[in-house]
């Protein structure tokens, strides 16, 4: 049945002959992102070099810091939606891409443009680790903004304090 067929059945009661379901993958909760994390620090241990190991440290520690955080975001929020996909798809596939990888290929063999496969995987967890890093500071920061802008209230509302700004006599 066409589309016009469709809305022609419903306005006049009838169920459409054939109906398309689409079917969206569930937020995952605070818990499985945490979990998501844990894995892949799991699936390291002790078969990474440092320098791997200290990259991924970096980069969960950030994301189970900004995991109580994301309901601070919109929904559908963009940086919201990179902190949960760094958590249960970025970082879990760059790593396992790199697992899959015999160790002497991956930290020898050069396979892109004069980089290792550790290299490789260097880079891209350093940019997964700088990306939330921003994120992080951006939420953050405006905490710190909403926090000023309280001070300035009860400054305004009880008195002054040491929340003036300086040379305005006003905070």
């Amino acid at each position: 049945m066409s589309a016009l067929g469709d809305l022609v059945a419903r306005l006049l009661g009838r169920a459409p002959r054939h109906v398309v379901a689409i079917e969206e993958d569930p937020v995952p909760t605070a818990e499985q992102i945490a979990t998501a994390v844990r894995d892949v620090e799991a699936s390291i241990e002790g078969r990474v070099p440092a320098a791997v190991t200290a990259r991924v440290h970096r980069i969960t520690g950030t994301v189970e810091d900004m995991v109580p955080r994301l309901d601070r975001f919109g929904v559908g929020d963009r940086q919201a939606y990179t902190v949960v996909a760094t958590a249960t798809s970025y970082l879990p596939e760059a790593v396992d891409g790199y697992l899959r990888l015999p160790r002497d290929f991956a930290d020898r063999r050069v396979v892109s443009r004069g980089k290792t496969s550790l290299m490789v995987l260097c880079d891209q967890l350093d940019l997964l680790a700088v990306t939330l890093e921003k994120i992080s500071d951006a939420v953050y920061r405006a905490d710190a903004q909403a926090l000023v802008a309280h001070g300035q209230f009860l400054a305004e509302k009880f008195g002054h304090s040491s929340l003036d700004v300086p040379g305005t006599g006003a905070p």
